[in-house]
C-alpha cells in the first residue's frame, strides 16, 4: 500500500475534492436530521481505487469540508462530523479495494452484512418509522429492497465478475465504517451545535442515521463506480499499470 503523497497527488486530491464538493453542494437540499443525501460518494470512492487510498481519504474529508461550508458554514460541526467519517469511508475503500478477496470471503461477508443490518433495523422499526415519516410497511420493503440490491450485486461480482470482488467488499465495510462512525459523532456533537439542531438527539436515532447514510450513499458507490473505473483504465492504461504495482 501507497503511504506517502506524491507531489502529483496533490493535484488529484483537489481535482478529487472539488468535484465531490460541487456535486454534495447540489444535493444537499435532501437531508434527514443534518444529514446529506450524497450520491457524490462516488467521485472519491473512483479516485481512491485509481490513486490509492491517501488519496481517496484525504480527497473525501476535504471534499466534505468544502461542502459543509457552503451548505451549513459550521466548521466546527464539519470537523467532527464529517470530515473524520469520509476520511475512513475512502481510505478503506481505497485500501481493500486492491486486495485479492477470495470468493468464500466475500460470500461469508455477504451473510454477515445481510444479518447485521436486517436484524437490528426490525429491533428499531418505530424509531425508523418516526424518522423516516414513511409506514413501516413502506420502510421495510424500501430498506429491504435496497439492502437485496446492493449485496445481491456484491453476490453476482463475487460470482461472476471476481475483478470487482474486492471493490463490492470494499464498498459495503468502508460504508459501515463511515455511517456507523458519522451516526455516532451526529448524535455525541448534536447537544453541542443548537444552532444546527434544533434539539439534542435521542439515542435510538443513531441506527437511523446510520441505515439513512448506508442506504443512500452505497448503491452509488457499487453501481456507478465499476463502469466509470472501467473507463478511466481504457482511456489511461498507466492507471491500471500503476494499481497493480502498488498490490505487489
Amino acid at each position: 500500500m501507497k503511504t506517502l503523497i506524491k507531489t502529483q497527488d496533490v493535484a488529484v486530491i483537489g481535482v478529487s475534492a472539488a468535484l465531490y464538493a460541487v456535486v454534495g453542494i447540489l444535493t444537499a437540499p435532501i437531508s434527514f436530521f443534518g444529514v446529506g443525501f450524497l450520491p457524490a460518494v462516488v467521485i472519491p470512492a473512483v479516485f481512491a481505487v485509481l490513486f490509492g487510498p491517501w488519496v481517496g481519504g484525504l480527497s473525501g474529508a476535504l471534499g466534505i469540508f468544502l461542502r459543509d461550508m457552503v451548505v451549513h458554514g459550521n466548521a466546527g460541526l464539519s470537523l467532527s462530523a464529517g470530515v473524520p467519517p469520509n476520511f475512513i469511508l475512502f481510505f478503506l475503500i481505497g485500501y481493500i479495494a486492491c486486495r485479492n478477496i477470495s470468493l468464500k470471503q466475500a460470500l461469508v461477508g455477504v451473510v454477515v452484512a445481510a444479518i447485521g443490518l436486517l436484524a437490528p433495523t426490525l429491533l428499531f422499526l418505530p424509531q425508523f418509522v418516526e424518522f423516516t415519516g414513511l409506514s413501516a410497511e413502506m420502510f421495510m420493503l424500501t430498506f429491504v429492497l435496497t439492502i437485496i440490491l446492493s449485496l445481491a450485486i456484491i453476490a453476482i461480482a463475487a460470482i461472476k465478475w471476481g475483478q470487482w470482488r474486492s471493490y463490492a467488499i470494499a464498498a459495503v465495510i468502508g460504508q459501515i465504517a463511515g455511517a456507523a462512525l458519522l451516526s455516532l459523532t451526529v448524535w455525541l456533537v448534536s447537544p453541542i451545535f443548537t444552532d444546527y439542531f434544533e434539539t439534542p438527539l435521542a439515542a435510538a436515532f443513531i441506527f437511523p442515521l446510520f441505515v439513512w447514510t448506508f442506504l443512500t450513499e452505497v448503491p452509488f458507490i457499487l453501481l456507478v463506480g465499476p463502469p466509470i473505473i472501467k473507463a478511466c483504465y481504457r482511456a489511461f492504461p498507466s492507471l491500471k499499470k500503476r494499481n497493480k504495482t502498488s498490490e505487489s
